[in-house]
Formats: structure tokens, C-alpha cells, sequence
């Protein structure tokens, strides 16, 4: 995952000499525009996509055509057949229709969380350093006080605080978008004071552009594949938190998330009784989706850390001059 130390390595915007010389002579076309935002096609990225783009297609459709969670059947704990391709639980509920419904529900929390953490981040983190001055002192003190607070044991409180039937997802998932925001916003924070200063900046202010149109226009775009990687990072911190949450009996009440599914597993002493089927397939998921984003993430890295790319570019051209030494 991106390391979310605050650092002064050129931006998005600065040119590889390597790179550009391992495209010249390997023959191929120079990433200009937009592509240069885009992460190289690697295996990693291919494998990561993927895997994530199999799990949320399951999520969002799987429901449609499995039968109703809920259903109680006097057939508890059967093994996977092919009347219950998963087998099922303590109650005779189908684990494969509780499964599909459960992944679409730690989908839904990991993007509400992403997208809440990324703009709280973005907002005290971008904002904060491009104002400087006493709005950038208290949106770094905040931050800084928000991040030196332990998450885990915080999240738990405040969830521990919360009437079970009022924590539905929304409320889990504001919870760990407020608890999870800190340090994307000191990496933003440096990256935008290191952007502050340079010259199409500063031609955009003396041509008198407003605050938001220069932030908007000359900054934000440098900084898109670091809020990416934030994004990525905010979804598998949302869905792993919250099937914690849920594994300790705080999660969401009313929603079936892949932490509820291991919460009722565990309940029903699933592990004793060797019913396997109730709680691998949930913990397969949650470990794959993971994975899966961080594929995508070690990707993006390559775009946020021109010394990442540097070396892909010096292995392509190292294998270009062998073969042409043949």
C-alpha cells in the first residue's frame, strides 16, 4: 500500500529521463494527457482488477439470482450439494444466498467510507496547505490530533455509544470515515505545499485566477493518483474494520455484511462443529478483495513515486538492449 509518509519526491507532473529513454529505444509511444494519470498495465494490475471486478460483480448481481437469505429450513448445517451449492447454516439458512447479500453489503460500506475519507481528506488536507497560514495550522492541528488517536478502540467506542437499532450502514460507515481520514490528509497536505510553490501556480495567481480555480485546475490534477491510492486504501480499511466491528457484535443491525456472516458463524460454533462452508467463504472474500486492491494500489504506486517507475523503465530497457545484443 502507499506509504502515507509525507514526502517531497517530484510529483506526477515531473518526467523520467529513464522512462523517456526506455520508450526511445524499445519503440514505444511516450504516456501523454490524461494517460499519464493511468497505471501502467503490469500483471499485478491485471490479477488485482480482476479479482476486485469478479467480487463486486457478485455483489451487485449475485443477489438476483440466489434464494432468500433469511429462510429458515430444517436442514441445519448440511454440507455444500447441489440443492445448497454452499451448504448451510445452524438454521438452515442457504450460506450462498447469505454470502452474495453480505458481499454487495461490505461493497456498499467500503464506497460510502471511501469516497466520505477521501473527501475529508482532501478538504483539510489540499485546502488547508494551499490557504496556509492560520487555516492551515488548525486544519494540521486537527489532523494531527485526529491521527494520534488509536482508530480500532476509538471506532468501537463510538459504535459501543450507538443504540443497536439506530447503527444501520450508514451509521458504521460514517464512524469509520471519521476515524479514518488523518493521514491521507497530512500526505495531500504535503504534497500540495510541495505543489503551492511551483510556477504555473504562481503564473495562475498573478493572473488572477480564484482560490478554487487554481486548486481545481492547476493542483488537483497532480494529485489524482494520490487520492486514488487513499481511495483504495480507505475501502480496504473500511471493510476490514467493519467486519471487526461486526466479529465483536458492533456492527450494522440491519444489514448482512460479510463481518455479520463471521459474527453468526462463530455464534453458532461453526469452527467446533467443523462446518468450514459458514466461515471460509466469507473470510475467502474479505482476504481476496483485500488483496486485490492492493495489487491495484502497488500500481498506482508506480505513478505517485517516479523511482518506482524508474526501475520498470531501466528492466524494459536492459531486456531491449539484450535482445538487440542477439
Amino acid at each position: 500500500m502507499t506509504n502515507l509518509t509525507p514526502t517531497t519526491e517530484p510529483t506526477v507532473a515531473d518526467n523520467s529521463a529513464g522512462l523517456v529513454e526506455s520508450r526511445r529505444e524499445t519503440g514505444a509511444k511516450p504516456r501523454g494527457g490524461l494517460r499519464q494519470l493511468l497505471p501502467t498495465m503490469t500483471p499485478a494490475l491485471v490479477i488485482g482488477f480482476s479479482i476486485v471486478t469478479a467480487i463486486t460483480l457478485f455483489g451487485i448481481f449475485g443477489p438476483m439470482f440466489v434464494q432468500d437469505p433469511s429462510t429458515v429450513r430444517n436442514i441445519g448445517m448440511t454440507p455444500p450439494s447441489g440443492d445448497h451449492v454452499l451448504g448451510t447454516t445452524q438454521t438452515g439458512q442457504d450460506v450462498l444466498a447469505q454470502l452474495a447479500y453480505a458481499t454487495r453489503g461490505s461493497l456498499q460500506i467500503g464506497l460510502i467510507v471511501g469516497v466520505l475519507a477521501t473527501l475529508l481528506s482532501a478538504f483539510f488536507g489540499i485546502l488547508g496547505a494551499y490557504l496556509g497560514g492560520f487555516a492551515d495550522e488548525a486544519f494540521s492541528l486537527f489532523s494531527n490530533v485526529m491521527l494520534v488517536i488509536p482508530g480500532l478502540p476509538l471506532v468501537i467506542v463510538i459504535s459501543g455509544f450507538v443504540p443497536q437499532e439506530q447503527r444501520g450502514l450508514w451509521t458504521i460507515a460514517v464512524v469509520l470515515a471519521i476515524t479514518g481520514w488523518a493521514a491521507s490528509a497530512r500526505v495531500l497536505r504535503a504534497q500540495t505545499l510541495s505543489l503551492r510553490n511551483r510556477d504555473y501556480v504562481a503564473a495562475a495567481r498573478v493572473a488572477g485566477e480564484r482560490s478554487w480555480r487554481v486548486i481545481a485546475v492547476e493542483i488537483l490534477p497532480n494529485l489524482l493518483p494520490v487520492i486514488a491510492s487513499q481511495f483504495v486504501f480507505a475501502v480496504i480499511f473500511a471493510i476490514l474494520s467493519e467486519a471487526g466491528l461486526a466479529f465483536l457484535g458492533l456492527g450494522a443491525s440491519n444489514s448482512t455484511t460479510l463481518g455479520t456472516m463471521l459474527f453468526y458463524a462463530q455464534n453458532g460454533f461453526a469452527l467446533q462443529l467443523k462446518a468450514w462452508w459458514w466461515f471460509v467463504p466469507p473470510g475467502l472474500i474479505i482476504a481476496l478483495f483485500g488483496c486485490g486492491l492492493s495489487l491495484i494500489n502497488f500500481s498506482i504506486d508506480e505513478i505517485i513515486n517516479p523511482k518506482l517507475r524508474n526501475v520498470r523503465a531501466h528492466a524494459k530497457l536492459t531486456r531491449a538492449r539484450g535482445k538487440a545484443a542477439k
